[in-house]
């Protein structure tokens, strides 16, 4: 692997400098850093530590690049890593690899499987993370920025246990508050017959169809009477259940599903209140209870209760996380749409006030958060901005119908492998953009089967090599003892290169809480193999190369597979 290689290279290096140094009484040089050079022409990998140690060293670069060089080849001869170097510009080193220390990773890939890439923690002290993601109020169907936090929230999910780390998926359920109250006043007024339009429909209501779904399921039920709490209950405890559906639909499962008037219920919000009072962190104003977040870095204090009593929604939110915190869940990580930025200081606040009454040590950039901004849905060349069933927005599910291209038509069978083109379309495509910027989803794009369409062209590679391999006939473990020197061609040397990336490249995307990255690689990887395949062929009548060709392109299906996995994408072996 790459990684592996890098890190014998800098090991090599780190022993060299120290020689260096000790030879010439010089100060302890700092590790070296190895990067790809952006052309291929420049070798495998680069290093700039000469540059780095010239001014301290009181030495020329490109002298001290030389004598480094020389200090290697006097350790070891390179040890098989590296087939050469060159001493470039100002003083960087540009190492070519080995063709052994290259190819070594299709072997590793082969042996290591749906493991290859994970850097799992053996000692029994792998760490736990919480994610929060998609805590959709219960007051409609899911929209597509709860799609984009379910793409986002699961696919972070499933990067960060590649790293060691055990993974607490966790749904927060706002069911109290106004919200709530408008929801089941608005289920009422269906059940006496009114509907949006009417003079005498509230102003506040709900207008999407499904109000008057739920209210004939209400009216059809034996829990039915017109009261408004048991309307409340069963208009929550209807949509939750519609939530549900969707999430299954779109693949995505919960640990824990935590409701808000739970925090309420058993005294939560009122022992955080107690507490903050307590610390002096409040005080009563306009006949408000206002929080002291400007100690904390808040532009301005907050309020906390409100002159009618009511608390303001940020309140439940610290003990939330006072709860998160006190089960053990040092590292947290919320996944909400932009709009939720202004809530990051006033919980944090909060929190802080909290940790020091209660003499915690809660680090003060908890928890942390990816924000995601907004997803526009084209279609047919306009934007569409309602739903029918919905009324105001764009809900998951009609996402994934449209991106399968579902219609009524189909036979159960063929309406769920629509579903599942639609589900692994709008998982990549949310994927496939940093969070923080806007997304613009094209469901005829989606809908395309052809380059245009990133999903399907890493799809179709993978679908492609497995049509090869079955092709060929033989048993995959054959190629295990394949001779990997024979990939010597320019194309082989990219794919190759690209594969030893992976590893490395899932642990920086889950170090800086960035799926994306993994879409861009298995984009980059599918169009390696495209080139490696037109430009080598593989079913060749040589034999050791054919083998060698079959080895490079089973390694690669594995790492697609691998990668499309963590994405929450499947991998079809035909399209």
């Amino acid at each position: 692997m790459l990684s592996t290689n890098k890190n014998r290279l800098i090991e090599m290096l780190s022993t060299a400098l120290a020689g260096l140094a000790q030879e010439r009484g010089l100060e302890a040089p700092p590790t070296p850093r190895l990067e790809r050079p952006k052309a291929v022409d420049h070798g495998d990998v680069a290093c700039n530590i000469a540059l780095q140690l010239s001014k301290a060293w009181k030495l020329n670069p490109r002298e001290l690049a030389q004598a480094l060089v020389e200090r290697l080849q006097q350790q070891n001869g390179f040890n098989g890593l590296i087939a050469s170097c060159e001493i470039a510009g100002p003083g960087f080193i540009n190492f070519r690899l080995s063709n052994a220390a290259k190819t070594a990773v299709v072997q590793e890939i082969l042996s290591s499987g749906t493991h290859f890439g994970e850097s799992p923690l053996g000692d029994g002290s792998a760490p736990s993370a919480m994610i929060e993601f998609v805590s959709a109020n219960p007051t409609g169907p899911l929209h597509v920025g709860h799609g984009r936090q379910a793409a986002l929230g699961d696919a972070l999910a499933n990067l960060l246990a590649t790293q060691g780390i055990k993974v607490h998926r966790e749904f927060y359920y706002n069911d109290a508050g106004v919200q709530i109250a408008n929801l089941a006043l608005s289920v009422q007024a269906r059940l006496h017959g009114l509907k949006p339009g009417d003079a005498k429909w509230p102003e506040q209501a709900y207008n999407g169809e499904y109000i008057a779904e739920i209210a004939t399921a209400f009216k059809a039920s034996p829990e039915y009477k017109d009261d408004i709490e048991a309307i409340r209950q069963f208009a929550v405890a209807y949509l939750r259940n519609e939530q549900d559906i969707d999430l299954k639909t779109f693949g995505v499962k919960f640990d824990c599903y935590y409701l808000e008037s739970s925090l309420y219920t058993d005294g939560s919000v009122a022992q955080i209140v107690g507490d903050l009072q307590n610390i002096g962190k409040t005080y009563e104003s306009e006949g408000a209870l206002w929080l002291k977040t400007t100690d904390d870095g808040d532009d301005k204090d907050r309020v906390m209760r409100k002159s009618d009593g009511s608390f303001t929604y940020f309140v439940p939110d610290v003990a939330y996380h006072t709860s998160k915190w006190n089960r053990g869940f040092q590292k947290v990580i919320n996944v909400q749409g932009s709009d939720h930025h202004g809530t990051i200081a006033r919980v944090r606040s909060g929190l802080q006030g909290v940790a020091q009454k209660r003499g915690w040590d809660i680090p003060k950039t908890y928890p942390d958060y990816v924000l995601h901004k907004m997803v526009t849905v084209m279609r047919h060349g306009d934007e569409v901005k309602i739903s029918k069933r919905a009324g105001s927005y764009v809900t998951v599910r009609d996402l994934v119908e449209w991106s399968g291209g579902v219609t009524s038509e189909m036979t159960p069978e063929e309406r769920e492998l629509a579903l599942q083109r639609g589900r692994d379309a709008v998982r990549f495509f949310l994927i496939s953009r940093k969070a923080d910027t806007e997304f613009v989803f094209d469901i005829d794009l989606a809908l395309q089967q052809n380059d245009e369409n990133p999903v399907f062209y890493v799809q179709y590679a993978h679908a492609r090599i497995s049509s090869i391999l079955q092709q060929w006939g033989g048993q995959t473990a054959d190629l295990a003892g394949a001779d990997l020197s024979l990939l010597q061609s320019k194309a082989s040397d990219h794919l190759l290169r690209r594969l030893a990336e992976y590893p490395e490249m899932l642990t920086s995307a889950a170090e800086e809480l960035a799926p994306h990255a993994l879409a861009f690689y298995l984009r980059d990887l599918a169009g390696d193999f495209h080139t490696f395949y037109n430009a080598d062929r593989v079913l060749v009548d040589d034999q050791n190369l054919k083998l060698a060709r079959l080895a490079l392109l089973s390694a690669t299906r594995q790492v697609l597979q691998n990668g499309l996995k963590v994405l929450g994408v499947s991998a079809p072996a035909k399209m």
